[in-house]
């Protein structure tokens, strides 16, 4: 290679705890969401219901999150993570999980689907014991109102984490060029 031509590499510093944290909290969220959103679809399935948007949304939503992560990962092996990859992917999966949060609060505590106060009433309210098939469907039923509850909290989580992704990415931009 001739000496006009050499390969500057930029070098910038990222707080390698609170990235470490991000990482592994973004991870397990996305993760989570994607196979509670999966067995919902599963379960809609086997009911012979139709499934509702928000299912395979979150999915791909969730699977796009898990996707994310790996390529910041892969990115960091070789050390090339930019803050500007990591403001647009945060950006476009904040959009994301807020537009999945907002229609499982909806769900979960809205006036037409209100999944929480029917779990309330049919499922935390009518507690069943003994070896038998109706404590096996109860045990059921609280499942999924736990696991919407879990998806509710992990959205939340999500949300509030790729923010802070942004903030943090445009901090690290922003000290390199001073």
């Amino acid at each position: 290679m001739p000496k006009s031509e050499r390969i500057v590499r930029l070098n910038y510093h990222w707080p390698e705890i609170q990235l470490n944290i991000w990482l592994i909290v973004v991870l397990s969220g996305s993760a989570t969401c994607l196979g509670i959103f999966a067995w919902f679809m599963t379960v809609q399935s086997q009911m012979d219901l139709g499934t509702p948007w928000l299912f395979p949304f979150m999915v791909v939503s969730s699977a796009l999150g898990v996707f994310f992560i790996f390529l910041v990962l892969g990115l960091i092996a070789r050390r090339l993570l930019l803050p500007g990859i990591l403001i647009l992917g945060s950006f476009i999966l904040f959009v994301l999980w807020l537009t999945g949060l907002i229609e499982t609060a909806l769900q979960l505590y809205g006036v037409v689907g209100n999944v929480n106060d029917n779990c309330q009433i049919y499922v935390t309210d009518n507690v069943s014991r003994g070896n038998n098939i109706d404590t096996l469907a109860w045990l059921t039923q609280l499942t999924i109102c736990n696991c919407w509850k879990t998806a509710f909290a992990f959205e939340v989580v999500n949300c509030v984490f790729y923010i802070w992704m942004i903030v943090m990415s445009w901090q690290v931009h922003r000290d390199f060029y001073r």
